[in-house]
């Protein structure tokens, strides 16, 4: 007998896979979240297609997820806001209640009840994104359009890590300034310095991710830390309305 089959040899690009074969573009594995992914792969492959730049498409795209969660990043910005604000009570009674960890954790309690303040406010919507964090981080891994494609300056190739390590280090520097906006009403100095030390191992790690990927966090970074400075703001003149309106 004889038995003859196509054989394809090339890059995946999923639209020539999607003509050679029914089914074939399926090669291209985004994991559990393929859901996610797929949806965001074609988001970002006509926005390139208006665009004509692959880095700039990154940029759009980012600031349109940003705007489709904005909901959820306003409420936990305004959450960790108000712990930025209640964080000297907060040092106060871990000073007071030290040696009492029980009525520390009933009395945080107390004050969250009292200031109006869901503890895990910042956390949930977080949670939320994730699965759309992850998704798209096997976009932009996986995306053999990003090869040998160009942004600007000193960036030829998306897919590759940045030569010159320019946009880790950017991203260490905001991701620092995101930590200082952000509260920290952490009692043990180990912690604190672990949360401090965080930006510094994660642009070491950006090193050698992809440009593309490691674009998309540094723009993410920026709008979160302009979102949380206006959210910071915004509620300090809420609290000295307040601290006037009792006088």
């Amino acid at each position: 007998g004889e038995v003859r089959v196509p054989l394809y040899v090339g890059p995946q690009f999923q639209d020539v896979l999607a003509k050679t074969a029914e089914g074939l573009d399926r090669v291209v594995d985004y994991g559990i979240f393929t859901i996610i992914a797929a949806p965001l792969f074609w988001l970002l492959k006509f926005l390139h297609g208006l665009i004509g730049n692959w880095g700039w498409a990154i940029i759009v795209m980012t600031i349109l997820i940003k705007g489709a969660f904005y909901p959820l990043n306003a409420a936990s910005a305004r959450s960790m806001g108000k712990m930025k604000l209640i964080a000297p009570k907060m040092k106060a009674l871990q000073e007071q209640y030290a040696n009492d960890k029980q009525q520390l954790q009933i009395k945080m309690m107390e004050m969250y009840k009292t200031e109006k303040i869901n503890p895990l406010g910042g956390c949930l919507p977080i949670l939320v994104q994730i699965p759309v964090f992850i998704a798209l981080y096997w976009v932009l891994l996986s995306a053999v359009e990003l090869r040998q494609a160009p942004w600007i300056l000193w960036i030829h190739d998306l897919s590759a890590p940045d030569p010159f390590y320019v946009l880790p280090v950017i991203y260490a520097i905001t991701a620092y300034l995101q930590v200082k906006l952000s509260p920290t009403p952490i009692s043990d100095p180990v912690q604190a310095k672990v949360m401090q030390i965080m930006p510094i191992a994660f642009s070491v790690m950006f090193i050698f991710f992809p440009s593309g990927l490691v674009l998309y966090w540094l723009v993410n970074n920026v709008l979160q830390i302009g979102q949380q400075w206006h959210m910071n703001r915004m509620l300090e003149r809420e609290a000295a309305l307040k601290a006037a309106t009792r006088r």
